[in-house]
C-alpha cells in the first residue's frame, strides 16, 4: 500500500530533493507495531501538475507537438526538452523510474488533444533509443510504478510525523482553512454521526425501515452527500458560497431521507407508530412540538456499545414540569431561561421562554424514552420570571467572585472582568490558574515583505499579537442541582457559556460568534485562547485525525531545519478533536466538536481559531474572500456568518490526562440521537438495547 502526493512544504521539499528523500516510509502509528501502520510515500515533482510548458489542455497555452513536415515543426526541441527535464528530475529520486503526472485542475475538458500530444511525445522520445539513449516513456498507474520501486530492494527513510503545516513560499501558510467555514464544518460532522445511526437502524430494523409507516426511507441519499462532503475542496471550506449552499442542500436532502428511514425502524423496533418528531433547531432552542404540547415523549437512541449518560436539553414554555424515565422513575429536571445570545441568532424562529434539562440514559446500541408532563408551579414561574430579567442586564460585579462547581471541578471567575480566573480538580486537590478569553488576529491584505493575502486557504495575521474581543464580559449566573452555568456577554457578536453539569469531570464551553462585524474593513480571525501558568517549552499536542497524538514544537520541524517567516500562522496545526498543553505536574486538555486550526504561540497558551471572516481572496483557486455566510437552509445552521460550538476542557495530573479525554471527546463524533413524539394516553416510557 502506498499513498503519493503533491502538496509539502517548500522548505521540506528543497531538502527531500537534496537529499533524494523524495520516497521514504511513512511510520504513521507510535502505538502499532511495525509494519502496521507502515505506508510507502512519495512526492509527486509538481505537484500534481505536468512539467512546464507540456500542458496541452484546450485552455493550455503550450505549443502542441507538430511532427509533421512544416516550419512548426517542434519534435526535436521539444523531445529535447522533456529528456533534460526527465534528467533533472531523476537526480531527486533514488531509482532509475520516475513519475510525470499530466494534467491538473479543470483539465482533461478536451482528453483528445491531452492524448494527442502524449501520444506523439511518447513515440518521439522513445525513438531516441535507436540514438542511444536510456529514456523509455510509456502510460503508467500508481501501482504499476510502486512494483518496480519494489523490485528495486532498497531501504527507504523513515518518516515518523506528518506534512503540517503546509506552505508553498515565505508567507504563504495553508493553515487557514482548518478553520474556513466552521458552520459547514460542524454540519459535516453532525451528518456524520446522523449517518452512522441511519446505517445501524436500518441494519437492525431490516426492510421495514425502507418502507414503513412513515413512508420510503434511504440512507443512500445522506451517503452520497457525505462522499461528496469530504472533497478537498467541501469541509475544508475552500469553496464559493454557492457551492457551499450546494454541499448544504445535498446533506439536508439526505437528513430528510434517512430521518424517514430512522422513523421507520424506531417504530418496527418500539412497536410504536406514533409521530416522530426530529428538533433539527435545538442549537437555537426551536422544537415546535416541545414548545406548544403539555405532555410529550423524549427518543434517545445511543449508537454506542456502552451505556450513555446524556445532559437532554429541550426548549419550553413552561416553568414546571416531571420527567418520568424507563422504570416509571421522576427524573430530577430543571427548568432554565433560553438565554439572550440564543434569542438574538434564532430571531423569529421559535418563541420558547426557558430549556427543560434532565438527565438520561440510553442502553448501547438501544433507545430509551422519557414522559414529559407539564406542571403547574406558580413559585417556579415568580423564580424564573426573576432569572430572566437578571439576565437582561448581565453585570460586572466587583463584590462578589463568581464560581461554579460539581463533585469534580471548580471554576473560579475573576470579578473585575468576569473571566474564568482559575480551574480546580477537586478529585485530586490541585488547581490551576487559567484565563480564557476571545482574541482576533487582523488579517493581512498583503504588504511590502508580501503581497499575500489571508483568504480561505492560506492564514496570515498582519502582527503576531491579537486583539481582544473584550477586556471584560457581562455576567450572569445560573445555579441549580443539574447545571452551573456562568453566561459571558463580550459583544454583540461574541458571546459564551461556561458550564458544568452535575457528575462531568470537565467544563463546557459553549460560544456564538458572529457575524463578524467588517464595517471598519478589518478582516477577523476569532481565536479562543487558553493562558496559564503551565511551564511547556515549546511543546503542546494535537490529535491526527481523532487518533493518535503528535507532539507538536514551536518552531520547529522534525526533518529539516526551519527557517520561521510567519510566527503564528507558521505554528497552527489541524485540530480534529483535542489539543493539550502538559508539564511535568499537569496536563490542560481542550476538545472541540468539529475541526478547527489550532497552536501554542506561547509557553502556557492554548488557542483554537473558531470563525474568520475576510475581504480578499488568497490567490488559491477560490476567486472570492472567505465571508463564511452561513446558508439558512440548513437544520443545523442559523443566522448569516454565526457559529456556535461548544468546547469541552479539563484539568488533570500528568498520568491521568489520556483516558478521561477519550472518554469525554467520543461524544463530538458518535452521540446520540434525540428526538420526540406526541403523547397518547397509552404512552409509556420504555427501554431497549439490540447488544
Amino acid at each position: 500500500m502506498a499513498s503519493f502526493f503533491g502538496r509539502l512544504d517548500y522548505q521540506d521539499k528543497a531538502n527531500r530533493e537534496q537529499l533524494r528523500e523524495m520516497e521514504q516510509i511513512w511510520r504513521a502509528s507510535a502505538s502499532l507495531q511495525p509494519p502496521g501502520a507502515d505506508l510507502f510515500t512519495g512526492v509527486l515533482p509538481n505537484g500534481y501538475n505536468p512539467p512546464l510548458s507540456l500542458c496541452w489542455d484546450q485552455f493550455c497555452s503550450d505549443s502542441p507537438v507538430v511532427d509533421d513536415a512544416s516550419d512548426e515543426n517542434n519534435v526535436d526541441s521539444l523531445v529535447a526538452y522533456f529528456l533534460e527535464t526527465a534528467a533533472a528530475q531523476a537526480k531527486h529520486y533514488r531509482t532509475n523510474h520516475i513519475v510525470m503526472t499530466m494534467g491538473s485542475d479543470f483539465q482533461y475538458e478536451n482528453a483528445n488533444l491531452w492524448y494527442k500530444n502524449m501520444d506523439k511525445l511518447i513515440k518521439h522520445v522513445n525513438a531516441q533509443q535507436l540514438n542511444g539513449s536510456q529514456v523509455h516513456v510509456l502510460y503508467s498507474t500508481p501501482t504499476c510504478y510502486l512494483w518496480d520501486l519494489f523490485k528495486a530492494n532498497l531501504s527507504w527513510s523513515l518518516k515518523y510525523d506528518d506534512f503540517f503545516p503546509y506552505a508553498d513560499g515565505p508567507h504563504h501558510f495553508w493553515t487557514g482553512y482548518f478553520t474556513s467555514r466552521p458552520a459547514f464544518k460542524r454540519y459535516e460532522r453532525l451528518s456524520n454521526n446522523f449517518l452512522q445511526v441511519c446505517n445501524q437502524l436500518e441494519a437492525l430494523a431490516g426492510p421495514v425501515a425502507r418502507t414503513g409507516p412513515y413512508g420510503e426511507g434511504d440512507s443512500a441519499v445522506l451517503r452520497r452527500a457525505m462522499a461528496v462532503a469530504q472533497h478537498h475542496d467541501a469541509v475544508s471550506g475552500t469553496e464559493k458560497q454557492h457551492v457551499a449552499n450546494d454541499y448544504a442542500k445535498r446533506l439536508a436532502a439526505g437528513w430528510d431521507a434517512c430521518q424517514v428511514l430512522v422513523s421507520n425502524a424506531l417504530a418496527s423496533i418500539s412497536g410504536n407508530k406514533e409521530n416522530f418528531i426530529y428538533c433539527n433547531y435545538l442549537n437555537i432552542s426551536v422544537c415546535p412540538l416541545t414548545e406548544s404540547a403539555g405532555t410529550f415523549m423524549v427518543i434517545l437512541y445511543n449508537p454506542l456499545g456502552r451505556r450513555v449518560s446524556w445532559n437532554i436539553r429541550l426548549p419550553v414554555k413552561g416553568a414546571s414540569y416531571s420527567v418520568t424515565d424507563p422504570n416509571g422513575q421522576m427524573v430530577p429536571n430543571e427548568v432554565v431561561p433560553v438565554s439572550n445570545f440564543t434569542r438574538a441568532v434564532r430571531r423569529d424562529r421559535g418563541d420558547a421562554t426557558h430549556e427543560l434539562i434532565f438527565p438520561a440514559l440510553a442502553p448501547p446500541l438501544g433507545y430509551s424514552t422519557y414522559a414529559v408532563s407539564k406542571t403547574a408551579s406558580g413559585a417556579l414561574r415568580s423564580r424564573l420570571a426573576k432569572r430572566i430579567r437578571e439576565q437582561a442586564q448581565p453585570r460586572v460585579d466587583a463584590c462578589c467572585p463568581r464560581e461554579i462547581q460539581n463533585e469534580h471541578l471548580r471554576v473560579l471567575f475573576d470579578p473585575v472582568t468576569g473571566l474564568v480566573r482559575e480551574i480546580q480538580n477537586l478529585d485530586k486537590s490541585i488547581s490551576l490558574r487559567v484565563s480564557q478569553n476571545f482574541f482576533w488576529y487582523n488579517a493581512s491584505i498583503g504588504n511590502d515583505v508580501s503581497v499575500q493575502a489571508s483568504g480561505a486557504y492560506i492564514f496570515r495575521p498582519n502582527r503576531s499579537e491579537p486583539l481582544a474581543v473584550a477586556r471584560q464580559a457581562r455576567t450572569y449566573l445560573v445555579k441549580n442541582k443539574l447545571v452551573q452555568e456562568v453566561y459571558q456577554n463580550f459583544s454583540s457578536w461574541c458571546s459564551q457559556v461556561v458550564r458544568l453539569y452535575a457528575g462531568q469531570a470537565y467544563v463546557e464551553l459553549e460560544w456564538t460568534v458572529g457575524p463578524i462585524p467588517i464595517d471598519d474593513g478589518l478582516g477577523k480571525e476569532i481565536i479562543s485562547r487558553f493562558e496559564t501558568s503551565l511551564r511547556t517549552d515549546g511543546r503542546f499536542y494535537t490529535d491526527s485525525n481523532g487518533r493518535e497524538i503528535l507532539e507538536r514544537r514551536r518552531d520547529y520541524r522534525a526533518t529539516w531545519n526551519l527557517s520561521q517567516t510567519e510566527p503564528v500562522a507558521g505554528n497552527y496545526y489541524p485540530v480534529n478533536s483535542r489539543i493539550y498543553i502538559k508539564d511535568k505536574k499537569f496536563q490542560l486538555t481542550v476538545l472541540t466538536d468539529r475541526s478547527q486550526g489550532g497552536s501554542s504561540v506561547a509557553d502556557g497558551s492554548v488557542e483554537l481559531m473558531v470563525h474568520r471572516r475576510l475581504l480578499y481572496d488568497d490567490n488559491r483557486g477560490v476567486g472570492s474572500p472567505c465571508w463564511s455566510r452561513a446558508s439558512t437552509a440548513t437544520a443545523w445552521w442559523c443566522g448569516a456568518g454565526t457559529s456556535s460550538s461548544w468546547t469541552r476542557w479539563s484539568l488533570r495530573p500528568i498520568g491521568t490526562g489520556c483516558r478521561p479525554s477519550r472518554s469525554s471527546w467520543r461524544p463530538s463524533w458518535s452521540w446520540p440521537l434525540e428526538g420526540a413524539r406526541p403523547s397518547t394516553g397509552g404512552s409509556a416510557a420504555s427501554s431497549s438495547s439490540r447488544l
